[in-house]
């Protein structure tokens, strides 16, 4: 009778133990996934059936942002803070485009998240949690900027190819594997080994970033399939299918070990999809998709650029099948992390909110009154064509304002009303741009912006003529 007094006593604070710990967090990242190239989103050509089903078992954040392209995403999700306070801008050095011709000096960029912020899965780490991360890194991975130096107890860095791929650490693998699969078999393999205690997954995907490469039969059931509204690329519908089959693997695993209704799992993209360039007079960019309705794509910070699908699921809190539109950005996931978890404050200030109180009802409200964004460079489409040119943006409600920085030319745009920002408002309503405009000062004062410089060379001072000494006897 003590033995099963005892057995049962044990099970009983097991199970409450388990009810009480903080939720496995599973954060799954494409590539250049457009905002409407996921069906739940708007495409009527691409097929994501896994993407979409975690929709309706979840909620959509429809006004989320991420910057214009990949690194500075990284950097911001992964330290919680802007750009303008890590020097993350871009990917790569100033100099990848050709600026000389342009009125401003971009801001020197930083390739390696500054070793001095707490990234959060090293806090969630410190809380307890096993964690993983398998795919594209992108932030720096030589020595200590290895993200196995820095918060997570397993980590393999590729990118740059879909076959025949190269990892860090190397890793065997079999000839032929798709690079999604690959990194979805390690993930699978991440939260099986794991399942007795919390954890955090990240999986951040190569897919469907360049070069657009995928597996035949995938690209065959694409090929007699209509196009519709700038979506009609078969390779690239077969690469976003693979990431879809990932999600897919990644639900069902946690399903099949009974660890879903205790696992908070979350799908979005790092910046806007390659498309919507033609509609700029941009010719060279290479549309390989489109992000209509919204105004241009990966590299702009117009919505197409920076407005990615945001899908979280959470069960028994976020509730199934809704959507929430309040704006939110990438440094917001930091603190939604540390709530989640209950891990402890990094050293760094952070400079989002979290996301918990949205997650648990649509229809909360933020204590912050703006989002904002600060690129102080130049990325190039072609021979001096350009994605964006040095620009800041403030988000307030509806009202988004843009001060591009060469010319201090301001745009605005409502954007309920006119989600392609068609129509700049900044005469028509000149109050509410002066408002912001001066919001958007105050936060670049706040967070000390670098602005670009003046790239006017000034000529040489003439040399000032020499008088000639008279000779003397």
């Amino acid at each position: 009778m003590r033995f099963l007094t005892a057995l049962l006593s044990t099970l009983l604070t097991v199970a409450l133990n388990a009810a009480d710990r903080p939720p496995n967090i599973v954060f799954i990242m494409a590539d250049d996934l457009g905002y409407t190239d996921v069906a739940a989103f708007g495409s009527k050509y691409y097929e994501t059936p896994n993407i979409d089903r975690l929709a309706s078992q979840g909620m959509k954040l429809t006004n989320h942002h991420h910057c214009q392209n990949c690194t500075p995403t990284r950097a911001a999700l992964l330290s919680g803070q802007y750009g303008a306070r890590t020097g993350v801008y871009t990917v790569g050095g100033i100099d990848r485009f050709d600026w000389s011709k342009r009125p401003l000096r971009p801001v020197e960029n930083v390739t390696d998240l500054p070793l001095n912020r707490d990234i959060f899965p090293a806090q969630l780490k410190a809380a307890g949690y096993a964690t993983g991360m398998f795919g594209k890194w992108h932030v720096g991975e030589r020595g200590k900027f290895h993200p196995s130096q820095r918060g997570f107890d397993e980590a393999l860095v590729t990118a740059g190819k879909h076959f025949d791929f190269v990892t860090n650490p190397q890793a065997d693998y079999p000839k032929g594997q798709y690079l999604a699969d690959f990194l979805t078999d390690k993930a699978v393999d991440f939260i099986t080994r794991n399942k007795d205690r919390q954890f955090f997954l990240y999986l951040p995907h190569f897919g469907v970033h360049s070069p657009h490469h995928a597996k035949p039969e995938l690209v065959a059931k694409f090929k007699s399939k209509p196009g519709v509204g700038g979506h009609d690329n078969p390779v690239y519908a077969a690469m976003i299918a693979s990431v879809d089959e990932s999600v897919g693997r990644v639900m069902k695993t946690l399903d099949d070990l009974k660890l879903a209704e205790n696992t908070v799992l979350i799908f979005t993209s790092d910046n806007g999809g390659v498309g919507g360039y033609e509609r700029e007079g941009i010719k060279k960019a290479g549309d390989v998709t489109d992000n209509a309705p919204l105004r241009s794509g990966k590299g702009s910070l117009y919505e197409g650029g920076t407005r990615v699908a945001f899908i979280v699921r959470w069960p028994g809190v976020t509730k199934a099948g809704t959507s929430c539109d309040v704006p939110t950005i990438h440094v917001d996931i930091y603190p939604t992390m540390l709530e989640l978890s209950g891990a402890k404050k990094p050293r760094q200030v952070l400079d989002g909110e979290s996301l918990v109180p949205l997650f648990r009802d649509p229809s909360a409200s933020l204590k912050r009154t703006a989002i904002f964004q600060h690129f102080p460079g130049y990325l190039g489409a072609g021979a001096d064509t350009w994605r964006t040119t040095p620009v800041s943006l403030v988000q307030s409600g509806d009202w988004k304002l843009m001060e591009f920085l060469e010319d201090g030319k301001l745009e605005l745009y409502n954007l309920r009303a006119d989600i392609g920002e068609t129509k700049n408002l900044a005469t028509e309503n000149s109050a509410k741009a002066s408002e912001l405009h001066a919001l958007l000062k105050a936060w670049r004062a706040d967070v000390h912006a670098p602005m670009p410089s003046s790239n006017i060379e000034k000529a040489p001072a003439p040399e000032k003529k020499r008088k000639k000494k008279k000779k003397t006897a």
